[in-house]
């Protein structure tokens, strides 16, 4: 995944339907959002990386 994992979604067709965001401890904020498309549904999570530059993402469905 690139360093713009959202940004890749949505030009898939994904459409944001919720957003959250959860300190982990420290400065590691995390990212959740909510996607849709077509009646399917799932959750990416983003995160800074820890050393280096970047983000790490991850995605659920739900």
């Amino acid at each position: 995944m690139s360093d713009r994992p959202l940004s890749d979604l949505v030009r898939q067709g994904w459409e944001v339907a919720g957003y959250t965001v959860t300190d982990s401890g420290g400065e590691a904020w995390k990212h959740n959002f909510l996607l849709r498309r077509q009646g399917q549904h799932k959750v990416l999570t983003v995160r800074k990386k820890m050393m280096g530059d970047g983000v790490v993402a991850s995605e659920m469905e739900v």
